[in-house]
């Protein structure tokens, strides 16, 4: 077959900030002068979830897993230098993606761009946090709301911008299998869609440059010929729903646009050197096929599990990228595949099983009520342990966790302490020292009235953009604006899902979980206990779950009594559900790296409150400086992504627990009387 001209490449960038909004512009800037083709912003945890830098909550979150942008100024220094009409910007940012656009779009005024011309997505794809990330703030019908006034305003004032990304990216790594991936997220752009139909903001003649500006967020898996046909799967489906739901004629406008994270969920600790041909190998997942490529490819750094990247390690992922697009011929070919025997029944397959479900979901009533009720959630967490259950066991292999794992000593990670990225203290600190400088230079009276206005049209039917817009530009606060909702509006704490999975791991006679059974059973009985009680608490900003709820789920099989209220507590409300439910063990699971803050917070309440004999155990992307750290100001053990083994870690649960109350280790106790 002859080459054809090369296909422009897609959009490269890579997922970034941390600590302050003037550190975050100069990574910004290098990125974009290596090559970079758009940026791609990462907001802190206060900031995605509505709270003030000195919000309780926000203590040891501030600038660890992105940016905290409190209000104009911060945007203003985020983006210094970088010319926002020229800038194609996609935001992570979900329950406050109205507010962070009003800001970016103040901004870009400031700049003297013509706001009509700029290019970029907010994520603002909130069902998926009700789901698997929980950053999530307001109940679904006010979330809703939001997404609908955010889309309308977008399609009359900014309509080369994409105000939404279904985001399917975050359902794999709770757990979904291709065909819930593709169901779900559908299921979610037809909701987002039957909204703005039905809120009359958008006229019928326009439903198109609505469908024409929705995009959708991905995650593509190691298994890269499946992942690959899911995308295909995908591609089809959007074409159908858009044609036969919505009556889209144009067919520009009913491309399936989508940008893509490739897999960090499949990012080992152990042999971590591995990760990079990993990403390889879920990036050509997205590329390979023409008929079914990212707009946008993001890349994770092969140290991620480890830690926050440092800037080498993101350039690496960057120039992975690059050598496709730049050196290899893929980008002169037409698609690959198509006349694949193999690729087309896998694709109809896929398609199958996602219109199965999305029938399903449907028949419900639609996807908030699936979510209300509990069952996409309960199927997601049945799904995530059903596939660790098959690590654990041995069918799904992966190379230096639960198969091969000698290794030689890694050069990449000889000194641990600097093969990733620790955010200084100091940052907090100075974050916090603008804020208060920001609220003391503005007109209070100004942001009064602005927020005042703010509530009132949320009592309305009235698009909430321009009351947001006025707030920003007043200068009110990332937390403010989102208190002010929240007074209307209400907060809303999505369902756990653990109580409704299934048992994923059979206590079979002679088997690791029917050991741990007996260990829990007879634990209980010594101790004068009907049963054990496990505490798992997820203090501060974190909402990644899905660690927590898989220990949930596996202590609850082993015979546990679980204690678990979700995510985004602080250490007091951890302590006293610990006291008022007299369990036997607290369990805390922090991803965000604010265990340094946290844990030990936790500890100083339990002694204060007269707790003894409690082990504390935590869980989390903890480095192992971190870890002797925590060990040391008392926490019984520490389990990291490496530990990969549920059921060992809950025996490991109950071996602390033996040894707080000063009972003889199970294994001497068997062995005694055995």
């Amino acid at each position: 077959m002859a080459a054809q001209e090369r296909d422009r490449p897609w959009l490269m960038r890579t997922y970034a900030g941390h600590s302050t909004a003037s550190d975050s512009n100069a990574l910004y800037r290098r990125n974009l002068a290596k090559g970079q083709t758009g940026l791609s912003v990462a907001f802190d945890l206060p900031t995605q979830t509505g709270y003030d830098s000195d919000h309780v909550l926000a203590r040891g979150e501030v600038g660890r897993v992105g940016v905290p942008v409190g209000h104009l100024g911060d945007m203003r220094t985020l983006f210094d230098g970088i010319p926002l009409e020229r800038t194609n910007t996609s935001m992570t940012i979900n329950a406050t993606a109205m507010w962070l656009l009003a800001l970016y779009q103040v901004v870009a005024e400031e700049q003297g761009a013509d706001i009509a011309k700029l290019t970029g997505t907010t994520q603002n794809d909130i069902v998926k946090e009700y789901l698997s990330r929980g950053t999530h703030v307001f109940p679904p019908g006010p979330s809703v709301r939001l997404i609908t006034d955010m889309i309308a305003y977008t399609v009359a004032h900014l309509p080369k911008w994409n105000p939404i990304n279904i985001c399917s990216y975050h359902l794999q790594e709770a757990g979904a299998t291709p065909v819930q991936e593709i169901a779900y997220s559908m299921c979610t752009a037809i909701a987002v869609l039957d909204a703005v139909r039905d809120s009359g903001q958008v006229p019928v003649e326009r439903m198109g440059e609505v469908v024409g500006r929705i995009s959708f967020f991905v995650n593509a898996g190691v298994r890269f010929v499946e992942e690959m046909c899911k995308m295909r799967a995908f591609t089809r489906l959007w074409e159908k729903v858009t044609r036969e739901r919505y009556g889209i004629e144009d067919a520009k406008q009913r491309r399936f646009r989508y940008g893509v994270q490739v897999n960090s969920l499949g990012l080992t600790e152990a042999q971590p050197e591995n990760n990079v041909q990993r990403i390889v190998l879920e990036m050509l997942a997205v590329t390979l096929s023409k008929d079914a490529r990212a707009r946008a490819v993001q890349l994770p750094a092969w140290n991620e599990a480890l830690g926050l990247p440092r800037p080498w390690d993101q350039q690496w992922s960057l120039r992975i990228q690059q050598v496709l697009a730049y050196e290899s011929d893929l980008l002169e070919y037409g698609d690959l595949f198509n006349g694949s025997h193999v690729v087309e029944a896998k694709t109809e397959e896929l398609l199958a099983g996602a219109e199965a479900e999305i029938a399903k979901v449907l028949g419900m009533g639609g996807v908030i009520p699936a979510v209300e009720s509990g069952y996409l959630k309960s199927n997601l967490v049945s799904s995530h342990a059903a596939r660790r259950a098959r690590i654990e066991a041995g069918e799904d292999r992966i190379i230096g966790v639960n198969c091969f794992d000698t290794t030689e000593d890694s050069p990449l990670t000889a000194d641990l302490d600097t093969a990733i990225m620790v955010v200084d203290p100091a940052s907090e600190r100075s974050v916090l020292a603008n804020l208060e400088a920001w609220r003391g230079r503005r007109d209070e009276a100004a942001v009064q009235v602005a927020l005042a206005r703010l509530k009132e049209v949320a009592a309305t039917e009235e698009n909430l953009m321009a009351a947001t817009l006025a707030c920003a530009r007043a200068g009110a606060t990332t937390g403010e604006w989102s208190f002010a909702l929240r007074e209307v509006f209400g907060e809303y704490r999505a369902p756990t899902g653990v109580g409704g999975a299934p048992v994923a791991v059979a206590a079979e006679p002679g088997g690791e979980l029917a050991a741990v059974r007996e260990a829990v059973a007879a634990t209980a009985a010594e101790l004068g206990a009907g049963k054990l009680r496990l505490l798992v608490g997820k203090p501060g900003l974190d909402g990644h779950s899905n660690g927590a709820e898989q220990i949930a789920v596996r202590a609850r099989d082993a015979g546990f009594e679980v204690v678990y209220q979700g995510i985004r507590l602080t250490p007091e409300q951890i302590v006293s559900a610990a006291v008022a439910e007299d369990v036997h063990c607290v369990g805390l699971s922090i991803l965000s790296g604010a265990h340094p803050e946290l844990v030990p917070d936790v500890i100083q309440r339990l002694d204060r409150a007269g707790v003894e004999d409690v082990p504390v155990i935590v869980g989390g992307i903890i480095p192992a400086a971190d870890a002797e750290a925590l060990k040391a100001v008392g926490v019984a053990a520490v389990f990291t992504p490496k530990d990969f083994g549920i059921t060992t870690i809950i025996g490991r649960i109950v071996d602390e627990i033996r040894l707080a109350n000063r009972l003889q280790p199970w294994a001497a106790t068997t062995a005694a009387t055995g």
